[in-house]
């Protein structure tokens, strides 16, 4: 079994996928050699004009491939960075999120918006950002963040076969990471969560780079004889609260860890659904591991000072479970 990167898995998907349909189309910019992160590399030399290279405007690209997707072919769609689909908002909002049901389910929108999210050292204010919470708020978009190349490549054919329009997002810190992953077809289903490791004391709930990150918190919180179990969203929306569940029903406390920003950031969903169907079987309030609210600085230093990693979780999840101790002893 090969072993490749997140990027090496997910070209290996396209590759996968469009020999098999011939419908799929690629669009965007410089995509013909390779894309900003080398992700459709060597594509054109296989499957040529499917292949297209787009002028420098985020609307058009979205309105061309939502458009094509209406008519019957399925697209893939590179917007390097997820800031630039901001440009493209009412294209993939009112357009591509809402065809399918204001046609009756008369029309489909099988459409792929792969964006690179999440800070790189440096990369600064306008290309770091985390944007699952946006796209997740708006019915009719699937949203999809891996952890792993695994997951990467069977999630990207999954979108890709999917009637609806998936956005997918690429960590890029992570995209050199390696792991087994399987020559050919095979899927990872959109809607459902893995359960990395097995835990009793604290349950912690993350994507993307986070879930990468609560592994490494769950080792170390183990040598203070904390049980973490991790669960890995792979899918934002739908999203696989079951799984949250059962889970944090066993443990009776939550940490729901994201690079996104704290406020208003995806995790405040997932704490909201544990709080409401789990409160009355909680040890500790659901603690949330977010970015600080302010955008994301050049300087290393500050950037580590903005944006959560493991020491964040560990700490999140020590103080679950100190709080659910000051609670006993309180009620006794």
């Amino acid at each position: 079994m090969p072993y490749l990167s997140m990027g090496q898995a997910t070209n290996d998907a396209m590759r996968v996928a469009m020999r098999l349909d011939p419908t799929i189309i690629v669009m965007g910019l410089d995509i013909r050699w390779g894309g900003s992160f080398g992700q459709f590399r060597g594509l054109y030399d296989e499957f040529g004009e499917r292949v297209i290279d787009m002028p420098i405007s985020e609307a058009l690209i979205v309105g061309a491939a939502a458009g094509a997707a209406s008519r019957g072919l399925r697209t893939v769609v590179s917007m390097s960075f997820v800031e630039f689909s901001m440009g493209a908002m009412d294209e993939l909002v009112n357009q591509a999120a809402k065809l399918r049901y204001m046609f009756g389910g008369q029309a489909k929108v099988p459409m792929v918006l792969r964006c690179a999210d999440g800070t790189i050292r440096s990369a600064a204010a306008q290309h770091s950002e985390s944007f699952e919470a946006i796209f997740a708020h708006v019915p009719g978009l699937k949203v999809v963040a891996p952890s792993n190349a695994y997951d990467a490549k069977g999630l990207l054919i999954a979108a890709i076969a999917d009637d609806n329009p998936v956005i997918y997002l690429e960590n890029k810190k992570i995209q050199p990471t390696k792991a087994e992953v399987p020559e050919g077809l095979y899927e990872v289903p959109l809607g459902k969560a893995a359960i990395r490791r097995e835990g009793s004391d604290v349950t912690i709930v993350a994507y993307s780079i986070q879930a990468v990150n609560a592994a490494q918190a769950a080792d170390e919180l183990a040598k203070e004889g904390i049980s973490a179990e991790v669960i890995d969203l792979r899918t934002i929306v739908p999203l696989d609260i079951d799984t949250v569940l059962k889970s944090v029903a066993k443990t009776k406390r939550a940490v729901v860890a994201h690079e996104a920003w704290t406020f208003g950031g995806f995790g405040a969903e997932v704490a909201a659904q544990i709080q409401e169907a789990l409160f009355s079987e909680l040890k500790a309030p659901v603690m949330r591991v977010g970015a600080r609210h302010s955008h994301i600085p050049f300087a290393p230093a500050l950037e580590r000072a903005i944006v959560p990693a493991t020491e964040e979780i560990v700490a999140a999840a020590r103080r679950a479970v100190a709080l659910s101790g000051q609670t006993m002893q309180r009620a006794s």
